[in-house]
């Protein structure tokens, strides 16, 4: 009994007549291990974990005295942590089966039983990433596009299929049902569990990790969950404890409320420049203070959401009764409300607290104003009126060395003052002259001729959980269209218009309060219950669109209210990217460009041809808040998520394989077993010192995960579509690279393929493209790294801060992997990136404070060795890099070994985390 409750801390808890065991929280501080009440809560959720798993092998009593250590000034311990459960999306779910069956493979092939590779927490699987706007701005917008989907995804899904029947406690959410976290928020989380365990009944927090770089949004109920990339959730679900570092807390104290005509939108984009200021990378955030009450949980869960892009890894609320409020508006069950009442109450963990943080920011509501964030950042707010002079600025500096002599008195009224005087007296004051920066390219679309220019929204989009899980915002939108249509306005018809819901729910709400058909009227039919334009699933614009965009180097826009707007993710042909909430995605679709100052100049005319502002037509908070009253209640969601896991007629149609061994399909382009597994070795590789490598890439700050490993379409010049074509895939049924993720002959080759990726290597040349050493041929990185591969030279990437911030994509690793890169070193990197770099053998390193790839002098010719490796690889460990030029001179640096954990040492050594869990499940009877 020590060994697996060394602080007499498994105690008995009564509810409703049941017996439960519960880690207790409070033996710790009778044993005088620590101060609840000054623990952030998010450190008692981890200690709660950790206390509860005791079991004297792979987690010890020392290590819940580490967590119990917890201080502001945070000691350099590690923990090792048990989530709940893991929660999937589609993209990265596909991969992430395709390894467990991968892994059965090879334990069936050396002739065990492929049963012992079985998940040991439970596992939900939303397929929410996949579906696409092809069809939009009509009543079967939706049903088009399912089909499409399906047509497009049949074989991946027949695979998720196979997972839920091989598989215990695996559940999928069929397609058309909605986006993981706000299925997540508003469903699957449970905020307490109450489980059987080894026979007897337990109660734990609800946590989770999820491959999915925004499921921190469940801290909007309170629950602890983040995102990891595929590899370490799946080491996650096969029993491996996550090891990470005593993480620092950052408590946010709001104070004040909102004011009128601000959104929840523009409060995350503001928290999310202010967090990035401050710097909570690898940190966890708490919000706390009297501003806290002020703000519905829908509102909570949005700034949760958008932890990724403020750096932290997560960002949370407390419980409280607005929690336990939100629980019983979702439809959860009463009795379950009153036990997470008692059992947190009973933990400490119920109510206002006020811990100690390592460091507290402030942030007063009232201070909130409309804002945007872009053009290819979700941290780069840009204050809504100060909309027109950004754009134009950026549109200017772009083709500054390309323009003729311009008059400098009408470039300085074009880029800094409003074509419109400020007390409005007409709209017809003209444009100044400044020639191709406002020029306009005409466009014919189905007979009928409109304009575009630098700054034309050809996206607006109504998408993502972010926003769609949160009713105020979606009911004002409604308000705002409807107030619209009254007026007598319209959308442009170059304006790709979209509504995606995150879940059915929302559509029962708009049709409950009359909204809908008034979106409908501007172009805003629900295309898909799904991510579609945030996760780059907007679909092809008209083909005149994109001609126009390409023959004149356009600067077109889209705006949506989306979490993430990085370089060719909404689009490939779309520069500028905007976040915003979902009524000034409309109001921007119905301007139809960016370069326009909301307060003062007009959207358009009304039936008599008089100016109508966004202040004619923007809904005031009362009645924002009466349309939620009125529209939102419990039934709702009681009704749709009932049957969620059901599936419509095509699920139910979908014929899957049986079986515990998934039957392989060599000529699949979707599922291919892939290489990782494929006669492997029973002995530990280990580390030794890097000799003779190459530089593949040479790459600037903040090169993301969709630089990396983009999810979108490609064409058949790229290395992935020339290899479809050689299997007999026409280009039209390419689909994306997302929805290709389960077959590595494709992700490998797209890997550092995105359009927009810029490698130094190279003078002005964007796109997938290296120069091959030491021949100096200029060809694509999958080519080049053939080459190398064919060669046995070891590759390195160099980069500059930041590197693989984004999405969490285990394909950016494992693509990084295959292409036979052995090291990256960088100034800094996002710290899921890192993590899948680890879980897949390779060796992230960074440089030492004041060093870059660029003061070293380097340009990627010279040959690359690494020592320090031969005698093992430690925590952090210091490396050097030498760097030999043709001309035989040497630059020699210092790098560290960014693996912070022993755990982190044990997968590079072991060439990644699944092949330690592997050989365990091999050599142990």
């Amino acid at each position: 009994m020590a060994e697996t409750d060394p602080f007499d801390a498994i105690r008995e808890f009564e509810f409703d007549g049941d017996a439960y065991r519960m880690a207790d929280l409070t033996a710790l501080e009778e044993a005088g291990l620590c101060e609840l009440d000054r623990l952030p809560v998010s450190i008692r959720v981890l200690l709660e974990s950790v206390l509860r798993n005791v079991d004297g092998d792979t987690i010890s009593a020392e290590d819940v005295r580490n967590v119990a250590s917890w201080q502001p000034d945070v000691p350099d311990v590690e923990l090792p942590f048990t989530p709940s459960r893991v929660v999937l999306q589609d993209l990265t779910g596909v991969p992430a089966v395709v390894d467990l069956a991968a892994l059965r493979s090879a334990v069936d092939r050396k002739g065990k039983d492929p049963a012992i590779v079985e998940p040991e927490i439970p596992i939900d699987l939303v397929i929410d990433h996949s579906v696409q706007v092809d069809y939009f701005g009509s009543e079967d917008a939706y049903e088009k596009n399912v089909e499409l989907e399906y047509e497009r995804n049949g074989e991946r899904y027949r695979a998720l299929k196979w997972a839920q029947q091989a598989f215990d406690d695996f559940r999928v959410v069929p397609p058309g049902t909605g986006i993981v976290h706000q299925v997540n928020l508003e469903y699957l989380g449970q905020v307490v569990h109450a489980r059987e365990r080894n026979g007897e009944n337990w109660l734990l927090p609800d946590t989770l990790v999820g491959t999915d770089s925004h499921t921190p949004m469940i801290g909007g109920i309170g629950v602890v969950g983040w995102g990891v990339g595929g590899i370490e959730a799946e080491a996650a679900m096969l029993g491996q404890p996550i090891t990470m570092k005593l993480p620092e807390v950052v408590g946010v104290r709001l104070t004040g409320e909102l004011p009128e005509g601000a959104t929840a939108t523009d409060l995350v984009l503001h928290v999310t420049e202010q967090l990035r200021e401050v710097g909570v990378v690898d940190r966890f955030v708490e919000f706390f203070g009297p501003g806290v009450a002020n703000l519905t949980v829908p509102d909570r869960a949005t700034i949760a959401n958008m932890a990724p892009e403020q750096g932290s890894t997560i960002s949370m609320f407390g419980v409280d009764e607005a929690t336990l409020d939100y629980l019983e508006l979702t439809g959860r069950d009463e009795e379950h409300i009153e036990l997470v009442r008692e059992y947190l109450d009973a933990q400490g963990l119920f109510g206002e607290q006020n811990p100690e943080y390592t460091e507290t920011v402030e942030l007063n509501l009232s201070t909130i104003t409309p804002s945007l964030a872009g053009p290819k950042r979700p941290q780069d707010r840009v204050p809504m009126d100060d909309m027109k002079t950004h754009f134009r600025g950026l549109v200017h500096g772009e083709f500054e060395d390309e323009l003729d002599e311009l008059d400098e008195d009408a470039l300085t009224r074009w880029l800094g003052e409003s074509s419109v005087a400020a007390d409005r007296p007409d709209a017809d004051l003209p444009e100044p002259d400044v020639g191709e920066l406002n020029d306009t390219v005409e466009v014919d679309l189905d007979g009928e001729t409109t304009e575009i220019r630098h700054g034309s929204v050809v996206v607006s989009a109504i998408t993502s959980c972010t926003n769609t899980s949160n009713p105020s915002v979606m009911l004002a939108a409604g308000l705002l269209a409807r107030n619209a249509v009254e007026y007598g306005l319209d959308v442009p018809e170059y304006v790709k218009t979209s509504l995606a819901p995150g879940s059915r729910v929302v559509t029962e709400y708009l049709e409950a309060s009359g909204l809908l058909p008034y979106l409908e009227d501007l172009g805003y039919n629900v295309v898909g219950y799904g991510c579609t334009t945030c996760i780059g699933n907007a679909g092809p614009l008209p083909e005149p669109i994109e001609r126009a965009i390409d023959a004149e180097d356009l600067w077109t826009a889209s705006v949506l209210s989306g979490n993430r707007n990085f370089e060719a993710r909404i689009h490939p042909k779309v520069r500028a990217n905007y976040l915003a909430s979902p009524p000034l995605v409309v109001a921007y679709g119905l301007a139809g460009r960016m370069d326009i100052d909301l307060d003062t100049d007009p959207l358009g005319t009304d039936g008599d041809g008089e100016p109508v502002y966004l202040s004619d037509i923007w809904p005031d908070a009362d009645e924002i808040h009466a349309a939620v009253h009125d529209s939102v209640d419990a039934s709702m969601f009681e009704e749709k998520y009932a049957e969620v896991f059901e599936g419509d007629e095509r699920w139910e149609a979908l014929d899957a394989p049986t079986g515990d061994v998934y039957e392989w399909d060599d000529s699949s382009t979707y599922i291919r077993e892939p290489p990782f597994f494929k006669d492997f070795p029973l002995e530990e590789p280990g580390v030794s010192d890097i000799a003779d490598a190459r530089t593949l890439m040479l790459l600037g700050d903040t090169v993301t995960t969709d630089h990396i490993s983009p999810a979108g379409p490609f064409s058949r010049e790229q290395p992935a579509g020339e290899w479809l074509v050689d299997q007999g895939v026409e280009p039209h049924e390419f689909n994306t690279y997302g929805a290709r993720r389960g077959n590595h002959e494709v992700m490998m080759r797209g890997t550092f393929a995105n359009v927009r990726i810029e490698n130094e290597m190279l003078d002005d040349v964007e796109g997938g493209y290296t120069i091959h050493q030491p021949t100096g041929e200029q060809t694509t990185v999958f080519e080049a790294s053939r080459r190398y591969r064919e060669d046995d030279t070891p590759l390195v990437v160099f980069a500059g801060e930041e590197l693989g911030t984004g999405s969490s994509r285990d394909w950016a690793a494992k693509g990084t992997d295959l292409l036979g890169v052995r090291a990256t070193i960088a100034e800094s990197y996002e710290r899921i990136f890192r993590d899948n770099l680890v879980g897949m053998g390779v060796l992230p390193l960074q440089f030492a404070d004041g060093d870059s790839w660029e003061s070293l002098g380097l340009d990627g010719s010279a040959r690359i060795e690494i020592r320090g490796l031969d005698d093992g690889l430690d925590v952090n460990d210091e490396l050097t890099v030498v760097a030999e030029r043709d001309d035989g001179s040497r630059v020699e640096f210092p790098v560290t070994a960014q693996v912070g954990t022993p755990a982190a040492v044990r997968y590079v050594e072991n060439g990644g985390i699944l092949h330690l869990v592997l050989r365990r499940l091999l050599t142990e009877d």
